[in-house]
């Protein structure tokens, strides 16, 4: 009776195996919005801002790019204004000689585009130092990855007096492709927890790809970002819709944008964000 029961019960897993078939959905195409990433700093350096037309979730091509648009940052705190050139695929300013980007300031970035004027707010916070970045070496049964090399970690203290919010992303070498990245309210994760602390270890430890730890000659390099409440928002959101996987995975929806049209009757509509940084700068290599 026991063979019986486990042969139909066979039978019945595998017709559904095989009964498998693919189905192809007919998606339509939906609207394409043109895409603001604008991000201005206190570094030194050409600072860019990509503006491209949005592509269908199933479309694998590269997002067109817009080259008609006027931008121009403006600070409203000093009164002073940059005019974004396209060159390159991009918008660019080269603050090379002197950072645009100050603590304390306020900036609207202006957006003259197809007829119509967006703008965007947002300010710039106050970010402590990276004291420094300590690094262990693992062997792959000493790790809980299975991995071996070096795991590193950063140090940094939280300010203290006031609600600060922080972007910390981290990097492999000279490249410009990110590792990881992590966002923390006051050194932690919620408000309300610590003020004026040392930053917890979950975030700290973060900036190691523990799927792959940085080896002998390699080199770390973490960004930490002083961030917005709102821009803190959005780029939570951002992260959890990228991330987004397995059963339990929230349903993707488009993320709300800062960039306001204020044309008299303007129709248009620009997807993305305007957010700005200061930002505090580490790095260390693994000998």
């Amino acid at each position: 009776m026991k063979k019986l029961s486990f042969l139909i019960l066979f039978a019945f897993i595998a017709g559904l195996t095989a009964c498998e078939d693919k189905i192809n959905l007919d998606i339509p195409k939906g609207i394409s919005y043109p895409v603001l990433d604008a991000w201005i700093t206190t570094e030194t350096g050409v600072q860019n801002i990509k503006f491209t037309m949005s592509v269908p979730y199933t479309d694998n091509s590269p997002a067109p790019i817009i080259n008609d648009a006027k931008i121009t940052l403006f600070d409203l705190t000093s009164g002073s204004s940059y005019p974004f050139a396209f060159k390159d695929n991009m918008y660019s300013y080269d603050a090379s000689s002197k950072a645009i980007g100050v603590i304390g300031h306020a900036y609207k970035l202006h957006v003259e585009f197809k007829g119509e004027i967006f703008e965007a707010y947002d300010s710039i916070k106050r970010v402590p130092q990276i004291d420094s970045i300590t690094y262990e070496f693992k062997k792959k049964e000493e790790a809980m990855s299975g991995k071996e090399g070096y795991y590193a970690t950063f140090h940094a203290k939280d300010f203290a007096n006031g609600t600060d919010y922080y972007w910390i992303r981290s990097y492999r070498n000279d490249t410009i492709r990110r590792l990881k990245d992590a966002f923390s309210i006051d050194g932690s994760y919620d408000e309300g927890v610590s003020d004026g602390a040392t930053f917890i270890l979950p975030i700290a430890q973060g900036i190691t790809d523990y799927s792959k730890p940085f080896l002998q000659g390699e080199k770390v390099i973490v960004r930490l970002s002083s961030i917005t409440h709102p821009s803190y928002d959005f780029l939570t959101q951002v992260d959890q819709q990228v991330n987004a996987g397995g059963l339990f995975a929230k349903v993707l929806e488009n993320v709300k944008s800062n960039v306001t049209n204020i044309t008299p009757n303007g129709k248009g509509r620009i997807l993305g964000w305007f957010g700005t940084s200061a930002v505090s700068r580490a790095e260390k290599s693994f000998k």
